[in-house]
């Protein structure tokens, strides 16, 4: 590969981002809670479009989730960590340059992040040379770090910023300060004066002394008399400050491409594994999925909804996990069950899962086998807004109609509570058709619905219902379990509860 990438195993990959708009996915399965606590801090790096932009192939994924894991390893994040901070020390240094009003000292200052700059690409290239890199991505990146830092481009480039460097610290000069006078002269064989004077206050400084740091890069210009006494000393040794000034003509483009895109993309990587320190410091267990292209059989244990977790962390607590698979022909998940009873956050969780699997990212399950999808869509009921011309029943019909429409067999479906505005008898005539049209297209999905008897539509559906406490079903566990869809049965622990079954009438009823 001749430009190395660590987020695209392939060039045509990487073509596809750069336009990426968030998806209107995000919303329904608290996506936007997850990426934007994931982005925040990270905003000049502009990683949005990576977030908004998943894999579509197996291959694909798997280059990422074996570069997120070279960073994981000991060491290599401190390493990392160092080389952004630098990198970032650096950009904001370049953008002074042209704020350096006085030309030699904007020369000068260019030099210094020439310098540095090279001083950390060397470093870079020692830490990777040392690190436990397995990975494809980290290998390519290695290899075009070591090659560049061996080249001769570079080596001309750091040998004259050194050799410029040590012969400005060489400069000395005399400043004779007399009134209003100031008077410069090439130095001689004076004794050194400074010294003298560090040495006689030495005597005064303490350990317990409080230190007052100056941050040169505050003090943006030299003042009027620094400028003339640098023109003075150019006037006298002009040689050093024609090489300067040639140094800083010849090398504005002395960044290498290659590094600046490695910055950049490996703040991905860094950025969500800060997002998921708080999670694993509670014992919450992520994995890295097992993606597929072409099977459809999956399986997932202790999954959960990564945005309600971070939202009950805060509060001490930590999320219910569920359990889920698909076998064989299986491709619809129904799931039925009391109100507020975790249904929609376990079709959340799924979504969650597949998309962030996608991104090559690790992913809120202990284990996860999942199919890799070409696009996730999503119905979730929407409240009926006066400004649409559209009835809320043919708002329903009209984003499925769009969904079923441009979804293919690799696509997955999220349904949640759709046809909730009609009758029962109309809703399970739409059901069975939308039902139709899902098997026929062979996708997978997970359908959150009241209407039972969409659990048995045929042999492609399974049936998972959200579980409530036998002995007080007003306690939902938010546990969702595979067993056949039965309102009946909640029914009954409700009516036992409150003493309403037939043997509990009769033993209050004399007679």
């Amino acid at each position: 590969m001749s430009f190395p990438s660590i987020l695209f195993a392939h060039r045509t990959d990487r073509t596809t981002h750069g336009h990426a708009v968030q998806p209107p996915i995000f919303g329904d399965l608290g996506l936007d809670q997850i990426i934007s606590a994931v982005l925040t801090g990270k905003e000049e790096y502009g990683l949005a479009e990576f977030f908004y932009a998943p894999l579509t192939s197996a291959d694909a994924i798997v280059y990422r989730q074996a570069a997120m894991q070279d960073i994981e390893r000991p060491g290599m994040q401190a390493r990392l960590h160092v080389f952004a901070r630098r990198m970032r020390e650096m950009r904001a240094r370049l953008s002074q340059t042209d704020k350096r009003h006085n030309q030699i000292q904007r020369w000068r200052w260019f030099l210094d992040i020439v310098f540095q700059y090279c001083d950390m690409v060397r470093r870079l290239n020692g830490d990777l040379r040392h690190a436990d890199i397995r990975s494809g991505a980290f290998a390519s990146i290695r290899q075009h770090i070591m090659e560049y830092a061996s080249s001769d481009r570079f080596t001309k480039l750091a040998d004259e910023a050194q050799a410029l460097t040590d012969r400005f610290s060489a400069l000395r000069f005399n400043v004779l300060i007399d009134g209003l006078t100031v008077t410069v002269t090439p130095r001689g064989d004076e004794p050194d004066y400074g010294k003298a004077v560090k040495a006689a206050f030495a005597n005064f400084t303490s350990r317990t002394s409080k230190l007052y740091p100056f941050d040169k890069d505050t003090a943006i210009d030299v003042d009027a008399i620094e400028a003339q006494i640098l023109e003075k000393v150019a006037g006298f040794d002009p040689e050093p400050f024609n090489s300067l000034k040639a140094f800083f003509d010849a090398h504005q483009l002395f960044r290498d491409p290659v590094i600046d895109v490695f910055d950049r993309e490996v703040q991905f990587y860094i950025a969500y594994i800060a997002y998921l320190v708080p999670l694993r410091k509670a014992g919450l267990q992520l994995c890295y999925p097992d993606l597929q292209d072409e099977s459809k059989n999956e399986q997932v244990e202790k999954g959960f909804d990564i945005a309600l977790a971070a939202k009950l962390l805060r509060d001490g607590a930590l999320p219910v996990t569920n359990d889920f698979h698909l076998e064989g022909a299986e491709r619809i998940i129904v799931v039925t069950g009391p109100n507020q009873g975790g249904k929609t956050t376990f079709a959340k969780t799924f979504g969650q899962l597949h998309y962030l699997g996608a991104l090559g990212l690790p992913v809120a399950a202990t284990v996860a086998r999942l199919h890799v999808p070409d696009r996730i869509f999503t119905h979730f009921e929407r409240t009926e807004r006066m400004t649409s011309l559209r009835g809320k029943l043919q708002d329903d019909l009209v984003r499925i109609h769009d969904i079923l429409t441009a979804a293919t067999p690799s696509s997955i479906i999220i349904i949640n509570e759709i046809f909730s505005s009609t009758s029962l008898e109309d809703a399970l005539f739409l059901s069975r058709k939308i039902g139709d049209a899902i098997i026929g297209l062979d996708a997978l999905c997970i359908w959150v619905t009241f209407i039972e008897e969409v659990a048995s539509l045929s042999r492609t559906t399974v049936s998972m219902v959200g579980e409530v406490d036998p002995d007080n079903p007003e306690r939902r566990t938010f546990k969702i379990l595979r067993q056949p869809a039965n309102g009946l049965a909640y029914a009954m622990s409700i009516a036992r509860k409150y003493h309403l079954i037939r043997e509990s009438i009769r033993e209050r009823i004399p007679g």
